[in-house]
This record gives C-alpha cells, sequence and structure tokens, in this order.
C-alpha cells in the first residue's frame, strides 16, 4: 500500500481530512525515529513489536579486491507480529 492509498483510507475511515491525517503520519513517524534512535522498543497493541537492534562496527573484506574495509556501527529495526495480528491474518 503506498502513503497516498494508506492516507485515503484513513482519511475516510476516520472521517478527517487528508491533510490532518498527513500531519498525525508525520508525528507518529517522527516519535518512532526518536524512540528507535534512542534504541527503545516500541509496542503497539494487536499490531506488534518494534525493536531497534543495534550492531556494532564489523571488519570486512572486499571479495574482488582483498581488501579490508571497516564498517560502521548500524542500527536495525525488527518488527514482531503481536498474537492477536497473526490469528486475523491466519483466518483471511
Amino acid at each position: 500500500m503506498q502513503h497516498k492509498e494508506l492516507t485515503e483510507k484513513l482519511s475516510k475511515s476516520l472521517g478527517r481530512n487528508k491533510s490532518d491525517i498527513n500531519k498525525l503520519m508525520e508525528a507518529l513517524s517522527n516519535v518512532v525515529v526518536e524512540r528507535c534512535s534512542e534504541l527503545d522498543s516500541i509496542s503497539v497493541p494487536r499490531f506488534g513489536t518494534l525493536e531497534a537492534v543495534k550492531h556494532n562496527e564489523t571488519v570486512e573484506i572486499d571479495e574482488k579486491t582483498g581488501k579490508r574495509i571497516l564498517m560502521p556501527p548500524r542500527v536495525e529495526m525488527k518488527y514482531t507480529a503481536s498474537n492477536v495480528l497473526k490469528k486475523r491474518l491466519n483466518r483471511s
């Protein structure tokens, strides 16, 4: 689903205009980025959990040249679906 489709569906189901929905989605995005940058987990009831997992820097070897490359640390987002969501998806 694209951003435009999601905005339209939320607008219809919530009875709000699209600019309000865009503001709400932007605010949600900002909160998620802020919390995850601090390596916090975000739990949404009946939807699941977003967990920030930090990977330390590593040294990798380029297969073609044999050069060693220092890869910087990175944060990966891991999503785990809730049991309620899994059951609903399996029914349909």
